[in-house]
């Protein structure tokens, strides 16, 4: 069997997440505004484990499908979902051909006796697409408009339209109203900064806690995958350690954790800003030979800033235990030792590997 594509980084959270029948009925019975998504048989709600790949494109594969039923009725139907994380014009043709591969298999699985029956029917297929990306999904809606003069023949071409869920347009009111895992998961995918991020974690904690055992973990899941593709490496194993390592009724203690990490990696993001404009502040002072007076005023602020920035990191990194370090910090006006520091600061996993990589930085200035 040919390689398969790598699924996006949000993709793969969400396949597993919409992997368990509970969460993939909560999608439809909370987004689709339609009497069949109400009349499904939980019952019969059966994940197709069989991969239907188009060779066509690049080998991509549909990302899940289920096969349901109405309740009180033997009616058979299908539901297909795409993950995307980015448009894709061709969308609508692509489902077409995911579509036809399922009716192939429906139909050569079926005896010759049973399709030959004037009474045969394929079962029908609701196409969908899930999308999380930033921009607006500006493809067609439906196949027809994918077709060159189409309202000339519109009596007549192959049409169908598919379900669009949208994740950045919904209204993170409504989302927090519907109060369930699925809704909870749209919330938190929408674009916005850690700050809000966190807020809405917070938010969220009285839903999150009511979750079953099965749910928190396929929600931590999601998170945990989501999360550490915005974190930088070294962050990455401490997300793991505290979403891997929390029950449902301990969310506040997670979401805390959490947010101490995610402004560790603001407190990162600014000192390694303060590098840059450092490095591109010494060109332009070469460049322009600004006057020694405001040049000594000037490397004296930047001192003082990389000073705060490095004590802001260890106090929100090891907390009152770095007191001390943070004083020889402040001591320290070399701004060469401090960049330094804040260059190395980062691998340090310990208050003691931290005075050590701050004793180097000293010890250096001082050969």
């Amino acid at each position: 069997m040919p390689d398969r594509q790598p699924h996006h980084t949000h993709d793969k959270g969400y396949r597993e997440l919409l992997s368990s029948k509970r969460a993939f009925l909560e999608l439809l019975r909370t987004f689709v505004r339609e009497d069949w998504a109400k009349d499904i048989d939980e019952e019969s709600l059966v994940r197709v484990e069989k991969s239907y790949i188009l060779q066509d494109f690049s080998e991509k594969e549909a990302d899940i499908i289920y096969r349901l039923k109405a309740k009180g009725g033997d009616v058979i139907f299908y539901v297909l979902l795409e993950l995307q994380s980015t448009v894709d014009h061709l969308m609508p043709f692509r489902l077409l051909l995911y579509m036809v591969e399922i009716w192939r298999d429906i139909y050569n699985n079926t005896s010759e006796s049973e399709r030959e029956r004037k009474g045969f029917r394929l079962p029908a297929i609701i196409p969908a697409v899930l999308y999380n990306g930033a921009n607006n999904w500006t493809a067609a809606l439906s196949f027809k408009e994918m077709l060159a003069g189409y309202r000339q023949f519109e009596e007549h071409v192959l049409d169908f339209r598919y379900v669009l869920f949208d994740v950045n347009r919904y209204d993170a009111e409504e989302l927090y109203r519907a109060a369930n895992l699925v809704a909870s998961i749209f919330a938190l995918d929408q674009k916005m900064d850690a700050e809000e991020l966190v807020r809405r974690l917070r938010k969220l904690a009285g839903v999150l806690k009511n979750l079953s055992r099965d749910e928190f973990r396929r929600f931590a899941a999601w998170l945990g995958h989501v999360l550490k593709a915005r974190l930088p490496e070294p962050l990455r194993d401490k997300v793991d350690r505290i979403i891997g390592e929390v029950n449902p009724w301990e969310v506040e203690k997670m979401i805390t954790n959490l947010e101490i990490t995610l402004e560790e990696m603001q407190q990162q993001a600014e000192m390694r800003g303060l590098l840059k404009g450092r490095a591109e502040g010494r060109a332009e002072g070469r460049a322009e030979g600004r006057a020694e007076g405001e040049a000594i005023g000037k490397a004296k602020g930047k001192v003082e800033k990389a000073q705060d920035a490095i004590c802001k990191y260890l106090k929100r990194r090891f907390g009152a235990a770095s007191e001390e370090l943070q004083r020889v910090v402040q001591g320290v006006t070399s701004l060469e030792a401090l960049d330094g520091v804040m260059e190395e600061l980062f691998a340090a996993d310990t208050l003691e590997e931290a005075r050590a990589i701050i004793g180097d930085g000293m010890g250096k200035l001082a050969q």
